[in-house]
């Protein structure tokens, strides 16, 4: 057997039909196009109505954008962190204790809230803290630490003024 052998199964590959082949065939003449109109003639544009208003005219366009420096913070209260038996609490601890998930796009921030109560001192690191958390730590006897962003400042840098510009 030889490559120029080879052949589809029976049945499994249908022949194009072949239109406008004079007018003895089904699909000949006006080869399925009907008589005469604009169909019949050129081609149309994809979307075309007839003159009414098409569909993607019709819709609303989308508005607003995605702000490509929101930074997203998954948020731990503190009741979560009460009942975790650790003294020192970081975004480690609260991965291996389940209350956050990593994830492989981009960096995990932590923020305290001040949901829930605290009842021994804790040193707790994150990279954000609610008023109410902060005041709540301390106040128990802890302490915190705010972590570093892991992109460092995004903001863009100073313009100065006209004369250290030249």
């Amino acid at each position: 057997m030889k490559i120029h052998d080879l052949t589809p199964p029976p049945n499994s590959k249908r022949r194009a039909i072949r239109v406008g082949r004079g007018i003895g065939g089904r699909r000949g003449k006006t080869a399925g196009r009907g008589m005469k109109g604009q169909r019949a003639r050129g081609s149309l544009p994809a979307g075309f109505e007839g003159g009414q208003m098409p569909l993607n005219r019709r819709l609303p366009k989308l508005r607003g954008f995605n702000n490509p420096f929101r930074v997203e913070y998954k948020a731990v209260n503190l009741g979560a962190i009460d009942q975790l038996a650790e003294a020192e609490i970081t975004p480690e601890v609260l991965v291996d204790a389940g209350l956050l998930k990593l994830s492989k796009s981009k960096p995990v921030l932590v923020k305290i809230l001040g949901q829930g109560e605290i009842n021994r001192a804790v040193k707790v690191s994150a990279h954000a803290f609610s008023e109410s958390a902060s005041s709540a730590i301390t106040a128990a006897g802890g302490s915190i630490e705010i972590l570093p962003k892991p992109w460092g400042d995004r903001r863009p840098p100073a313009r100065g003024n006209a004369l250290t510009n030249r």
